[in-house]
């Protein structure tokens, strides 16, 4: 079997233990803050401080990776992952399981700033659409085969399994990565290091923004805590950028990458698409819950169309990308899911369960039409052997705005009804159904969250259509960039 075929065995192996923990966490929940007698804040904070661990480190953990190969920190990542994994299960008070999902996403942000580098290298750039579809089926398997194991697991043992579930795959994964992936570093960057200060100065930066959002979303706005991360934060930025720019040797963010007008639009159209989807789970699954009262775990199994509509257009976008190229197809995605989202912004109480599944199976389409073609985009559009520095600025920015959403779609709603009834129906503690005074408030906040993301995906199709187009080549990688980041004559074309 050809070399890339293992490569995408043992990243589907990654995908699929991550797809399983974003969506079997938010199930158990509610047993985790009973078990572990956690105030309905820690319970939340199970989930941010995972969310927060693997968007920081990202962007430092894939320059390392260019720098000192792939597969030793992606086999580091597994580890890292399922120690995390095991500590979390064992956790017994809430604020150590929340020190260990943080640790759990700092192993997650090394699997994922290589995951896309590997196949990358691995899959030539005429297939990379199609190695990218074919992920998009493994991620949505995954998330269906969470709501599934959550539902068993929670009814019949202990929540600890939802974590101590990831030992043995994590186990599995470190192994089977170790056999088969080929090390990766590049000879030509045998004498760069990585940047501490930009690292330091990036990270902290993220961690200000992302905690300043969730402190002012859980807290207040005018806290003390809450102004001063976000005051921080663009200090901290505008320091970053000007280090990389004028100083750094070795810059983390190569900023020649941003001259590349394919790669320019296709991360900003990753970061909205981010920014206006993140939360439509979450509010799809409210909305089940106030206005249907349906218990957490029920309204989750309602999600599954989304996931297995994904899944299955995945692949033919994945196709598409590789015959007709990125634009068109990652356009006619995010279209499709700005349509599903005006429609769905239209929801009320007596809305059919059949036209909620619908509208979720078309909004899948669109993410499976999207997903790959913009990723094979970012990544086609890279420096070989920067690949690693060019995913971890896609992660970056899609986990970015995947926490902006988040935070802005519990705004909206708890713009509408009281906090306390959105936290209680985030962890699935709320009993019945909303009353109809707040049930209209609430469908109110809702249908304003996602008429906001349509509008964003809109701004993201513009952009999509924008993009360049990469000229593919059937022939080997040119030889790698000079330390700066420019391209080497010989490496693919672009227009």
């Amino acid at each position: 079997m050809e070399y890339k075929w293992w490569a995408m065995s043992v990243v589907s192996v990654g995908v699929l233990m991550a797809a399983v923990d974003s969506t079997i966490v938010i199930l158990a929940l509610l047993p985790i803050s009973e078990g572990l007698s956690t105030d309905l804040i820690t319970a939340i904070w199970v989930v941010i401080a995972y969310l927060l661990a693997s968007t920081a480190l990202v962007l430092s953990l894939g320059r390392l990776a260019d720098i000192y190969g792939r597969k030793r920190m992606y086999n580091i990542g597994f580890v890292i992952f399922t120690i995390g994994s095991l500590l979390s299960g064992l956790a017994m008070t809430g604020l150590s399981l929340v020190g260990f999902r943080a640790l759990q996403g700092v192993g997650a942000a090394m699997l994922s700033a290589n995951s896309f580098a590997i196949l990358s290298e691995a899959f030539p750039a005429r297939e990379r659409g199609r190695a990218f579809g074919i992920n998009s089926i493994v991620w949505g398997a995954g998330s269906v085969l969470g709501i599934v194991l959550g539902g068993v697991i929670i009814t019949v043992t202990s929540w600890r399994f939802i974590f101590l579930i990831n030992v043995p795959i994590g186990i599995l994964g470190t192994l089977w990565a170790y056999r088969t992936l080929r090390e990766s570093k590049v000879s030509d960057f045998r004498h760069e290091t990585l940047d501490i200060p930009a690292a330091l100065l990036f990270t902290v930066g993220l961690v200000a923004l992302l905690f300043g959002v969730t402190w002012g979303l859980l807290y207040g706005w005018r806290v003390a805590p809450t102004l001063a991360a976000l005051a921080l934060s663009p200090i901290l930025f505008a320091t970053f950028v000007a280090w990389e720019l004028r100083v750094a040797d070795n810059p983390i963010v190569d900023f020649e990458f941003f001259r590349n007008r394919t790669f320019s639009f296709s991360v900003l159209s990753a970061l909205l698409q981010s920014l206006a989807l993140f939360s439509v789970n979450f509010l799809l699954i409210f909305y089940l819950e106030g206005i249907y009262g349906l218990s957490v775990l029920n309204a989750a199994f309602l999600i599954v169309p989304m996931a297995v509509a994904g899944a299955v257009a995945g692949p033919f976008g994945g196709v598409l990308t590789d015959r007709v190229g990125a634009r068109y197809v990652a356009t006619t995605g995010v279209l499709i899911q700005a349509a599903a989202l005006l429609v769905l912004s239209r929801l009320t109480v007596s809305t059919p369960l059949l036209t909620v599944a619908l509208l979720e199976t078309g909004f899948g389409v669109g993410g499976g039409l999207f997903w790959p073609a913009n990723t094979s985009a970012i990544m086609s559009s890279s420096p070989h052997g920067r690949y690693g520095a060019a995913s971890g600025v896609m992660n970056t920015l899609r986990n970015t705005g995947m926490v902006l959403s988040f935070a802005l779609g519990l705004t909206l709603i708890t713009s509408a009804i009281a906090p306390s009834i959105v936290y209680a129906l985030f962890i699935g503690k709320f009993p019945g159904k909303l009353p109809p005074w707040e049930a209209t408030q609430y469908l109110g906040g809702q249908g304003y969250a996602f008429e906001i993301s349509a509008v964003l995906l809109l701004v993201t199709a513009g952009l999509s259509l924008m993009r360049g187009r990469v000229a593919t080549s059937s022939g080997p990688p040119g030889p790698a960039p000079d330390p700066r980041g420019r391209q080497a004559e010989g490496s693919p074309t672009r227009s």
